[in-house]
């Protein structure tokens, strides 16, 4: 058996393509939406992500609003930049990119933020909406996987999915979001982590993998059910090489698997520009 691939650049770019109408039918009445972004520092992964994410809204007719800040800015820099993100009608959405230089605090910062400018979906706000099946932004990932197996026709209502971390961007979210009673959701959901013992005994009883603890190959074909859809969600570096939580030999099992690169990770990007276009809607609703 090898692996149908799940081809998120494929899936992004159908995403894309349907925002892009979206878009110009805002503009169109006279809304241009925007995307702001924090960065303070010169972490190098951190500023390529950042001018990835305004090469997709150029793209789109999306306006990029960007605020670098050293990495010696203090506190208040931050919270004077999130104020003034709050406050602009022209930012639809915005993210501070993390990490932060480990003298600030980011989780302080993201308190202060517009929950409905929260373009990661990672305000507690906005999480307590997910938790109760409230609309609202939801995390990138986390939306991005869900849409990324329901387009290729991975059966997730009734199904057990096991997720493998606990972070606040993806384990945590994605286990509430495919709880939901919902098209595409409603499954049986499993968290475990790296602190739990056989995790084999765990995840061969899933139909459906979420890797998400940021520990090279960390699921070995040993730990896959025969046809199970693995999705590979973590990721971390060794050296300079970019390497997945989910070994490469796991596609001679799995019926589905998301590559190391141009997996889940176009699929953020994806669901990111998704919520900055759905703030700048609601703009228009609220007059």
């Amino acid at each position: 058996m090898t692996a149908q691939v799940l081809d998120g650049e494929l899936v992004a770019a159908g995403i894309k393509a349907d925002l892009a109408g979206r878009v110009q039918a805002l503009i169109e009445r006279g809304i241009t939406p925007g995307l702001g972004t924090v960065l303070v520092g010169d972490d190098g992964p951190s500023a390529n992500y950042v001018s990835m994410k305004h090469r997709d809204c150029e793209a789109l007719g999306i306006t990029s609003h960007h605020a670098h800040l050293p990495s010696d800015a203090t506190q208040q820099d931050v919270l004077d930049v999130v104020a003034r993100f709050n406050a602009d009608p022209a930012v639809d959405a915005y993210l501070m990119q993390y990490p932060f230089p480990k003298h600030l605090d980011f989780e302080g910062a993201l308190l202060e933020v517009d929950p409905a400018k929260d373009v990661d979906g990672l305000h507690p706000v906005n999480l307590g909406h997910l938790v109760q099946g409230v609309d609202g932004p939801l995390p990138c990932t986390p939306a991005g996987i869900q849409a990324l197996l329901a387009h290729y026709g991975v059966q997730i209502e009734g199904r057990h999915v096991v997720i493998v971390g606990r972070g606040l961007t993806i384990g945590r979210p994605l286990a509430n979001l495919l709880t939901l009673k919902r098209p595409n959701a409603n499954a049986a959901v499993t968290v475990v982590h790296t602190g739990v013992a056989d995790l084999g005994a765990y995840t061969r009883e899933a139909d459906i993998i979420i890797a998400a603890a940021g520990a090279p190959g960390l699921i070995t074909p040993d730990m896959v059910k025969p046809g199970a859809a693995v999705v590979a969600a973590g990721v971390s570096f060794e050296g300079k090489k970019l390497v997945s939580d989910v070994a490469d030999e796991v596609a001679e099992v799995a019926g589905w698997l998301s590559p190391r690169i141009g997996g889940v990770g176009p699929m953020t990007r994806a669901m990111l520009l998704v919520n900055t276009v759905e703030a700048a809607e609601r703009r228009v609703e609220q007059g």
